[in-house]
C-alpha cells in the first residue's frame, strides 16, 4: 500500500490522537504516527503543538524514523527555537553514532536548522565530522560549513573551519574534494568583503584535477567552476590545466561539457593566440558544442545561448559548422530564432551563398515571426559581408515581388539600412519600392519608406506627391512615422524649394500647432527657426552626410561579453545579463577574463600598431624609422583608476611619485561632455560634430582645370579619413567620367572606393562628394610630410594638383595610453627627441582644452595643478602606429599655452603642433 493514505484523513481531534500515537510503546505505531504528522505538515496543517512529542521520537535506532523526525525539526525549529534546543543533546549524541549515515544525517540537519542558539552547539560536532573516518560524513560536513557560513560568517572564521575545509581539498576521496570545492565557491559568492576566502595555488589545483576524473558529474561541475576562478601563474601552467580538462569535452552531461568549455575559453585568453595548442584547442571545442545541438529543444536552447557568446568571442571555433545551425522544420520557434542569430554571426564571404539560400527558404515559411527575422537576417548579411550585398538586394527584391504584406514591409526596413551602409550604390531599386507604398501599414516600414523618399528626393520625380499622400493622415500616424515625415519633407524642401514651399509649411504647422507630442513639436520648432533664419545652415544640418551604419549593432559590449564568458553554463549566459542584474542581495565577486599575455609578474606590454604596408623608404630620411618601427605587442587599455598624476618635469627624479600621488582623473571618453550635442544630433538624424575639420581651400582653379574648379578639405569620421570635395563646372559643356588617383605619400593614403560624381556635372552646376580613404597604400616620404599629390580625370582632361593633409586626421581612436606605460615611454624617449612650442593667443581653460582635444582623439592621461598652473599630460597615436606624448602648461589669465611633445619620430612634431593650434583656435 502506498503512503497516500496518510494524506486522506479528515478526522476531528486528530492532533490529540496523533499525540497519543507518538507516545505509544510500539515502534511501528510510533513510525506511522510520525508519517501522519509529516503528511499533515506537507499539506499546510499546523502540527507545531506536537513538537515535544515528535522530538521524543528522536531516541531511536530506526534510520527511517530518525529522518522523518529531523525533517519535522527543520521545518518548525525556526518558529519554536526554545523547543528546538531540546533536541541538541540528541544531535550531539547522533554525531558520534557508530552508523556513518546517522552521523551525516545529524550534522546535515543541524546545519539546516537556522537558529542562532543551536548554532553554538553545532561547532564541536561539525569539527569532529570534518575529520570523520567515513568520506560520506566528511562530504556532508563540508556542505554544512557553507550553511553555517551563511548563518554566521564570523563564527566559521573564528572556529577555524576555513582551514579544515582547505584540508579537505587534499582529501583522498574525490566526492569529499568536490563538496569542499562547492562549499568554498558558495562562500566566496556570499563573501561581503569581495576577496577570495582561500587562495588556490598550483598544488591545490593539481589535487582538484586528480579528483576530477573520479568524482560524479556534478562533482566535476563544481571542480571545473572552481578552476575557472583560478589564474595560472604562467603559460605553461595554463597549458597543462587545459590538457587535463580537454577530455571532459567528451562527457555525456551537458553541464560538464559547458563548464569545461568555460575554463578553456578563459585560459585561451592567457595562451599566445598564434600558438599551435590554441589552434588545436579551437578545433577540439567545435564537436562537443555541435553534439549539444542534438539534445532535446530545451537543452538546445541553453546550448545555443552559450554558443552565441562563444561565437562573439571566438568565431573561428564554429566557422566550419554553419550547417548544424540550419533550422529544422520541427524546431520550436525559440530555437529557430536563436539559430538564425548565430548563422548571421558566422556568415562570411566563404559561406554567404549557402546562408542566403537558406534564408530565402525561411522567408517562405508560415511562421510570421520567423519569416520577419529571416528577412532581417538577409539585410544583416548584406551589411556584414560587402561582397554579398548585391546578391542580398536581389534576394530582397524577389521577396518583395511575392507581395506578401509582412515580407514586403520587413524588406523595405532592411533595404533602408543597406542604403545607409552603401550610399549611391543600389538606389536604382527605389522605383520598385515606391510601387509597394500603398501596402505599408506598419509604423517601422512606413517610416523607413518615408526616410528613403526624403533622402533620395532628387531622384524621385513625384517625391512631393508621395510624401503628401502620407501627410493626409498625419494625426493618425505613429510618432515614429510623424517624426520621419517631418524630416523628409524638410529635406525635400531644401533640395527642391521652389515647388514644395506649401508642403513644408503644412507639415511644420501640423507638427507645432496641432500636435501634443513634445518630441515632434520641438523638432518642428527647430526646423522652423532654422529655415526662417538661416536656410544655408539648415541645409548643412539636415542634409549633412550620414555616418555609415555599423556591421554588428547587436554585439554585446566587450567587457560584458568577457564577464558572461566567465559565467558560461549558468543562468547569466542564458539571459545574456550579469548575475547582479537578476540576483537580489549581495552581488558577490565580479568575474572577467584575464588580460591577454599579462599573467603574474610579466612586464607591461609594449605599444601596438595596426598592420602597415610594406615600404622601402629612403635610408637617409627619418621617415624610414617612423614607418618601420617594430611596435608589435598588444594594445593597452586606458584605466582611469591608474592614470598618472603629472608633475612639472616628467624627467625629474620625482617621476615615480606620479604613480602614487593624487590626481584629477580625466574621463575616458568625451561621451558625457557631448551628451547635449548628441541629443541635437539625434533630433536631426545627423552625425554629432566631433573632430576639427579645416575650412575648404581651392585645390584646383577653374583656369588650371579648364573650367573645373575643385575646393576641398579633409575630415575624420567614425575612424575613417574622408577627402571632402566641392566640384564646380564653370565651363560651357557638361563633364562626365570622373576618376581619381593618389600618388605615393608619407602615410599610405589611398581611396577606399572609386570617386562617385553624379554624371553629368552640368555647366554652372556644383556637387559635393566625400571620398573615404584608407592608409594601406604605398608609402613614400613627402616634403612637407603630409603633402598629397592628386590626379583627377574627367571627359575633358587629366588635372594634377597637390594639397596638404591636416595632421589631426591621422589621430586614431585607440590613442589612450596606460598611465604606467606613459611614464615608462616618456623616460625611454631620449631628451633630444623633445620639442617645445608656444601656442599664442588661445583663450581656453584646461577643461575646454581637454574637451576639444578628446574630440580629436588626443587623450588626456592626467591633469594636475602645480602652483596655480594647470598641467595636462596627453597621448595620441598616428595611423602608422607612431605614439606622441604631450605636456601642456596652461596659466590662468595667460593667453599663451606651452606645448612640449616627445616622440621617436621628430618629423611629425611640426604637424602635431599645427594640429594643436588649429584645433584650439577653432
Amino acid at each position: 500500500m502506498t503512503d497516500s493514505k496518510y494524506f486522506t484523513t479528515t478526522k476531528k481531534g486528530e492532533i490529540f490522537e496523533l499525540k497519543s500515537e507518538l507516545n505509544s510503546e510500539k515502534k511501528e505505531k510510533k513510525r506511522e504516527a510520525v508519517k501522519k504528522v509529516i503528511a499533515s505538515m506537507t499539506v499546510g496543517k499546523d502540527v507545531s503543538a506536537l513538537f515535544p512529542d515528535v522530538v521524543n521520537c528522536m531516541q531511536t535506532d530506526n534510520l527511517e524514523l530518525k529522518k522523518l523526525v529531523y525533517l519535522y525539526l527543520m521545518n518548525y525549529a525556526k518558529s519554536h527555537p526554545d523547543m528546538a534546543i531540546m533536541a541538541v543533546n540528541t544531535f550531539v549524541k547522533d554525531c558520534e553514532d557508530t552508523n556513518p549515515l546517522i552521523r551525516a544525517l545529524a550534522v546535515r540537519t543541524m546545519g539546516c536548522i537556522r537558529v542562532d542558539k543551536i548554532t553554538e552547539y553545532l561547532c564541536e560536532p561539525l569539527r569532529k565530522c570534518l575529520k570523520d573516518e567515513d568520506p560520506y560524513v566528511r562530504k556532508t560536513a563540508a556542505v554544512c560549513v557553507a550553511k553555517l557560513y551563511d548563518i554566521n560568517a564570523q563564527l566559521v572564521e573564528d572556529q577555524g573551519f576555513l582551514d579544515q575545509l582547505k584540508d579537505l581539498l587534499s582529501d583522498s576521496n574525490p566526492m569529499v574534494v568536490a563538496n569542499a570545492v562547492a562549499a568554498l565557491s558558495e562562500m566566496n559568492e556570499t563573501n561581503i568583503s569581495g576577496s577570495m576566502l582561500i587562495e588556490m595555488n598550483s598544488q591545490t589545483i593539481n589535487k582538484l584535477l586528480t579528483a576530477l576524473n573520479e568524482c560524479t558529474e556534478w562533482g566535476q561541475v563544481f571542480i571545473l567552476d572552481s578552476l575557472a576562478n583560478y589564474s595560472p601563474k604562467d603559460d605553461r601552467e595554463a597549458l597543462s590545466i587545459c590538457e587535463r580538462i580537454t577530455p571532459r569535452l567528451a562527457h555525456a552531461n551537458a553541464a560538464v561539457v559547458l563548464s569545461a568549455v568555460k575554463v578553456l575559453m578563459k585560459f585561451m585568453e592567457i595562451l599566445p593566440s598564434d600558438s599551435d595548442f590554441v589552434s588545436t584547442l579551437t578545433k577540439k571545442l567545435a564537436p562537443p558544442l555541435v553534439t549539444l545541438l542534438s539534445s532535446e529543444p530545451e537543452v538546445q536552447y541553453v546550448a545555443l545561448r552559450n554558443i552565441n557568446l562563444i561565437v562573439q568571442k571566438r568565431p573561428d571555433i564554429l566557422k566550419q559548422e554553419m550547417k548544424v545551425f540550419f533550422v529544422k522544420y520541427n524546431d520550436p520557434i525559440y530555437v529557430k530564432l536563436e539559430k538564425l542569430d548565430i548563422m548571421i554571426r558566422l556568415a562570411s564571404q566563404a559561406n554567404i551563398a549557402q546562408v542566403l539560400s537558406e534564408l530565402k527558404e525561411y522567408a517562405t515559411e508560415v511562421d510570421v515571426d520567423f519569416v520577419r527575422k529571416a528577412v532581417r537576417a538577409i539585410g544583416r548579411c548584406a551589411i556584414k559581408v560587402e561582397q554579398s550585398a548585391e546578391r542580398c538586394v536581389s534576394t530582397l527584391l524577389d521577396l518583395i515581388q511575392t507581395k506578401v504584406n509582412y515580407v514586403v514591409q520587413e524588406a523595405i526596413v532592411v533595404i533602408k539600412d543597406i542604403f545607409r551602409k552603401y550610399p549611391n550604390k543600389y538606389e536604382s531599386i527605389i522605383s520598385t519600392l515606391c510601387e509597394n507604398l500603398d501596402t505599408l501599414d506598419e509604423p517601422e516600414a512606413r517610416a523607413s519608406m518615408i526616410w528613403i523618399i526624403g533622402e533620395y528626393a532628387e531622384r524621385i520625380d513625384n517625391a512631393d506627391e508621395l510624401l503628401e499622400s502620407f501627410l493626409e493622415g498625419f494625426q493618425d500616424e505613429n510618432t515614429q512615422v510623424q517624426l520621419q515625415l517631418l524630416t523628409a519633407i524638410v529635406k525635400l524642401f531644401l533640395k527642391r524649394p521652389s515647388d514644395t514651399q506649401q508642403l513644408v509649411q503644412q507639415v511644420l504647422s501640423l507638427a507645432t500647432q496641432d500636435s501634443d507630442n513634445p518630441d515632434l513639436r520641438d523638432r518642428g520648432f527647430i526646423y522652423w527657426r532654422l529655415l526662417s533664419t538661416d536656410p544655408a545652415a539648415a541645409k548643412e544640418v539636415v542634409l549633412a552626410e550620414k555616418p555609415l551604419i555599423s556591421e554588428e549593432t547587436d554585439l554585446l559590449e566587450p567587457t560584458l561579453l568577457d564577464e558572461l564568458i566567465c559565467h558560461i553554463s549558468s543562468l547569466a549566459s542564458v539571459y545574456h545579463k550579469p548575475p547582479s542584474a537578476f540576483v537580489e542581495g549581495r552581488p558577490g565577486l565580479r568575474k572577467s577574463l584575464p588580460a591577454r599575455n599579462d599573467i603574474g609578474g610579466s612586464s607591461i606590454p609594449a605599444v601596438v600598431t595596426t598592420s602597415q604596408a610594406a615600404v622601402i623608404p629612403s635610408q637617409e630620411s627619418l621617415i624610414g624609422d617612423l614607418l618601420s618601427m617594430d611596435l608589435s605587442a598588444p594594445p593597452t587599455t586606458y584605466n582611469p583608476a591608474t592614470a598618472p598624476s603629472p608633475s612639472v618635469d616628467l624627467l625629474a627624479s620625482g617621476i615615480e611619485s606620479l604613480l602614487t600621488s593624487d590626481l584629477n582623473s580625466v574621463p575616458a571618453t568625451s561621451a558625457a561632455s557631448q551628451s547635449s550635442i548628441g541629443l541635437i544630433g539625434d533630433i536631426f538624424s545627423v552625425p554629432t560634430p566631433s573632430s576639427y575639420v579645416p575650412p575648404k581651400q581651392i585645390w584646383l582653379t577653374a583656369e588650371s582645370g579648364k573650367g573645373l574648379e575643385i575646393t576641398g578639405t579633409f575630415s575624420r569620421k567614425n575612424g575613417i579619413i574622408n577627402m571632402e570635395f566641392l566640384f564646380k563646372n564653370k565651363a560651357m559643356q557638361p563633364m562626365i567620367g570622373f576618376a581619381i588617383q593618389l600618388n605615393k605619400n608619407s602615410f599610405g593614403l589611398t581611396p577606399q572606393r572609386p570617386l562617385q560624381v553624379v554624371n553629368p556635372l552640368i555647366p554652372g552646376g556644383s556637387q559635393e562628394v566625400s571620398l573615404p580613404l584608407s592608409t594601406t597604400g604605398a608609402v613614400q616620404r613627402m616634403e612637407p610630410l603630409t603633402s598629397l599629390q592628386v590626379a583627377i580625370k574627367n571627359s575633358i582632361d587629366v588635372f594634377y594638383f597637390a594639397c596638404i593633409v591636416p595632421m589631426n586626421v591621422f589621430f586614431v581612436e585607440d590613442g589612450q595610453m596606460d598611465k604606467r606605460l606613459f611614464l615608462s615611454t616618456w623616460k625611454d624617449i631620449p631628451a633630444q627627441n623633445e620639442m617645445q612650442y608656444t601656442i599664442q593667443n588661445i583663450l581656453c581653460n584646461a577643461e575646454v582644452v581637454v574637451q576639444k582635444m578628446t574630440q580629436n582623439n588626443v587623450f588626456t592621461i592626467a591633469k594636475r595643478n602645480v602652483e596655480g598652473q594647470d598641467m595636462l599630460y596627453q597621448s595620441l597615436k598616428l595611423t602608422n602606429g607612431i605614439w606622441v606624448l604631450n605636456e601642456l602648461k596652461i596659466q590662468p589669465g595667460n593667453p599663451n599655452i606651452t606645448l612640449s611633445l616627445k616622440t621617436q619620430a621628430l618629423d611629425v612634431a611640426p604637424g602635431i603642433y599645427q594640429a594643436y593650434e588649429a584645433i584650439l583656435r577653432n
